[in-house]
């Protein structure tokens, strides 16, 4: 049986987990007049890290943790024309569907105010929890461009879980050709001396064992050693909402009807991959817990008198 404390610390990373997918400090936010020109150089630059990778897809990831400033770097491709993706990600209850595949996100709901999109997270632990049982953060959600050959989406949350502030999302896109699209997604936010405080404390015992993506060196037996602590917990978030991201994308081509048990079983074989950073639940499990969730997901939506598109 777990203790509180360590149950309470679970907790506190789910929350930390979601915040890592909505964030983004404000310096990363370039004018979206450069964002074009920044992204395209940034691709050429990356090519050959897109091409051969540990992901074994064509995925590269960045990421620091440089005093209270968080920020994680996401650029992949999607076998989809930049036409279908803008089409998918303008829509602000997509982003629901898509941010309630990992684990620690129970539900998501979405509401329009004059000029504005709101969308609630529900942040819970990896096993079910029904919604009342969760902790609730609302984000904006802004196009902020879309023009012939580049979309730049905005969310936005200026206060998260334990006191973390300046949350974003930013998601960029430009086609490469008529089937492809280079994608960037930055995440970021701003910590305290008392969130790091207690990260520091969970990282040296029950998260000891819990590691991200970036490669520091290699053992004894000539294995990657990858990163801990507060940058592995970012990077595998970002990684999760990154393949869920990809997920979503990948089943629009089924029927309506089809899409969801499409989109929880692909998001399961993507994170399989990657068994070190991202198995948090076995496959039965995850599917069952997710299927109830998602029946959550659509009463409390019903409930706030905004239909489904």
């Amino acid at each position: 049986m777990y203790s509180s404390a360590g149950c309470n610390m679970r907790t506190f990373l789910c929350q930390l987990a979601v915040a890592v997918l909505i964030t983004g400090s404000a310096c990363a936010v370039e004018k979206s007049s450069q964002g074009e020109e920044l992204l395209r150089e940034t691709y050429h630059q990356n090519l050959a890290r897109l091409t051969s990778n540990s992901f074994g897809l064509p995925l590269v990831l960045d990421s620091v943790v440089q005093g209270d400033n968080v920020r994680v770097d996401v650029y992949g491709i999607f076998d989809a024309p930049l036409s279908n993706v803008a089409k998918a990600l303008k829509v602000p209850a997509n982003w629901c569907d898509i941010v309630s595949l990992p684990p620690n996100v129970k539900a998501c709901t979405y509401g329009e105010l004059p000029g504005a999109w709101l969308l609630t997270f529900y942040l819970g632990r990896k096993v079910y929890q029904p919604p009342e049982k969760t902790h609730q953060v609302i984000y904006h959600n802004r196009k902020v461009e879309e023009r012939q050959g580049y979309l730049d989406i905005v969310l936005t949350a200026e206060a998260g879980p334990f006191g973390t502030m300046d949350h974003r999302l930013r998601f960029e896109a430009l086609p490469l050709d008529a089937g492809r699209t280079f994608v960037h997604v930055v995440y970021a936010y701003r910590d305290t001396a008392a969130l790091r405080f207690v990260a520091k404390g969970y990282f040296a015992t029950l998260g000891r064992d819990k590691v991200g993506f970036t490669v520091t060196g290699a053992d004894q037996y000539g294995e990657p050693v990858y990163i801990g602590g507060p940058r592995g917990a970012i990077e595998r978030s970002a990684v999760r909402y990154y393949l869920a991201i990809e997920a979503f994308m990948s089943t629009l081509h089924y029927p309506a009807e089809q899409r969801f048990n499409m989109r929880i079983r692909r998001w399961y074989d993507l994170a399989s991959r990657y068994p070190q950073q991202l198995f948090d639940l076995d496959r039965q499990d995850y599917l069952t817990f997710k299927t109830a969730e998602h029946e959550n997901q659509v009463t409390l939506q019903r409930s706030l008198g905004t239909s489904l598109p």
